[in-house]
């Protein structure tokens, strides 16, 4: 889930234009926040849940006696996908033998569409980070994030994710970023009428995201955390952002079968265990005929399915990371409210740090500060990673590594966009990918294809434990750190 402004940089000029606009600070009350007004039930779109990892067998042809069309099979997982406009179909497939309970599919907004201002740069610098391969990467020295998680020193014991594949789950890409295309092993999309690669020339979110975890070291523009992994782009969300659980959970499943040993998920919603939802009545694009509908348990299925596709896929070898959301939550507190897919079983849930005014003294600022909007809570969050903040006040103008822009900026990670472009984000969005590219590293290092509990393993014990000693609420186990876990015994 990513926030805030966004910035777009191109490399086709000598100077930069400061955009002439205010900055904004990030509090609980802009960010990607999903109420129980953005999440829709589908009213005639389905998930069947089987009461074990198998599906009953002969299923298309019991779907149809209840009057339902059988559209996907998850076997292993044992999830079904189904449609029908019979409104009792639920209470009549429910009643197969071996499924545990047929709840809708529901469509949310996975991340807030970031508005852009165009941004023209940049000048050549000198790089603030640790002399690495990646110093002659124009952008690398904007990359506090690497510096947060000592990346470059990582890179320079040999460890650069070679041999392994990370699965982002995400809206469209741009599949010929020249930061990206020789990373990427394959694409795909589960958005219907949406091909993977992104359309337009607004903020992508889904290249970013990618960008950050595995962004070529090609002497151009940043460097992604593990800049030898291969990448599969997988939609699973329009690209304005908006998507449905089937689409993850079938998202899931495919990087299962491409052999992924990540998968990266900045996405999700923050939903109501307790609320009324809109059922769109199998009309999504007519809200004439809507109703009203409160089924807590429904709600409380739908994280048990996408935890059936989050299990298979660790069973199944991956390691899976998400972000845990932006709506500055206490988890701890709030018992109502449920984020899918970081609150699902087997996930590695990542909060957001960020600096306050890094660039205008980029050697004091503490880059491990909290941001400002993530959520939060003991049980709720695994790890931290750098996921930057645009809360610094002010208008005050920074300089760093030839580029001038507003201080707040340089607070947020900078990375990739469409049609060739970079831009800064902030989210716990832009955390996990953070998270994603040092668990990339440690499946390099092992020499690929490391069991998920043990890259797990190795994350915790070498995570910096930033906050109270032990799991807290804030770091979770601690902000993970890129050197020292390539330098745990494997």
């Amino acid at each position: 889930m990513g926030l805030g402004l966004a910035f777009l940089a191109s490399c086709s000029k000598e100077e930069i234009t400061v955009a002439d606009t205010q900055p904004q600070n990030s509090t609980s009350n802009n960010q990607a926040e999903v109420s129980s007004e953005s999440v829709v039930r589908r009213g005639q779109s389905y998930i069947i849940l089987s009461s074990t990892d198998n599906l009953p067998s002969d299923l298309a042809s019991q779907m149809q006696a209840a009057n339902g069309t059988l559209t996907g099979e998850l076997s292993g997982a044992g999830l079904a996908l189904a449609t029908s406009t019979d409104p009792d179909f639920a209470a009549k497939a429910s009643r197969i033998s071996g499924v545990r309970s047929v709840i809708h599919d529901f469509t949310y907004q996975g991340f807030a569409p970031n508005s852009a201002r165009d941004v023209e740069a940049v000048t050549e610098s000198d790089n603030t980070n640790p002399a690495t391969s990646a110093d002659n990467d124009r952008f690398f020295p904007l990359q506090w994030g690497h510096t947060a998680i000592q990346a470059p020193e990582a890179w320079n014991t040999g460890a650069r994710g070679k041999g392994a594949l990370v699965a982002v789950l995400d809206g469209g890409f741009d599949l010929t970023h020249p930061d990206l295309v020789a990373n990427i092993a394959g694409s795909k999309s589960f958005v219907p009428g949406e091909a993977a690669q992104f359309k337009g020339s607004a903020f992508s979110h889904g290249t970013h995201t990618a960008g950050t975890i595995g962004a070529v070291d090609n002497n151009l523009g940043v460097v992604g955390v593990a800049p030898e992994a291969k990448l599969l782009l997988v939609k699973v969300l329009a690209d304005g952002g908006s998507g449905s659980f089937s689409w993850m959970i079938q998202g899931i499943y495919y990087a299962v079968s491409q052999q992924a040993d990540v998968i990266n998920m900045s996405l999700g919603a923050a939903i109501p265990n307790s609320s009324k939802y809109r059922d769109d009545n199998g009309t999504p694009e007519d809200t004439s005929d809507d109703k009203w509908v409160n089924d807590t348990k429904e709600i409380q299925e739908l994280l048990v399915a996408i935890s059936k596709a989050t299990s298979y896929a660790t069973k199944k070898g991956v390691t899976v990371i998400a972000s845990a959301g932006n709506d500055a939550n206490n988890g701890q507190r709030d018992k109502n409210l449920v984020h899918i897919p970081s609150g699902a079983t087997d996930v590695i849930s990542i909060s957001a740090t960020g600096p306050m005014g890094w660039a205008l003294k980029p050697l004091e600022t503490n880059l491990d500060r909290m941001a400002s909007y993530t959520n939060f809570g003991t049980s709720d969050v695994e790890f931290a990673a750098p996921g930057g903040d645009a809360a610094y006040p002010g208008n005050d103008i920074a300089s760093i590594a030839g580029v001038t822009q507003y201080a707040f900026a340089f607070d947020m990670v900078f990375s990739l966009t469409s049609q060739g472009r970079y831009t800064w984000s902030a989210g716990t969005s832009m955390a996990g990918p953070h998270a994603a590219g040092v668990a990339a590293l440690i499946v390099g290092k092992a020499g690929g294809q490391l069991d998920p509990s043990r890259v797990r393993a190795i994350m915790r014990a070498s995570a910096d434990d930033l906050g109270k000693p032990g799991r807290d609420p804030y770091y979770g186990y601690g902000r993970v750190n890129a050197l020292r876990a390539v330098s745990q015994a494997f």
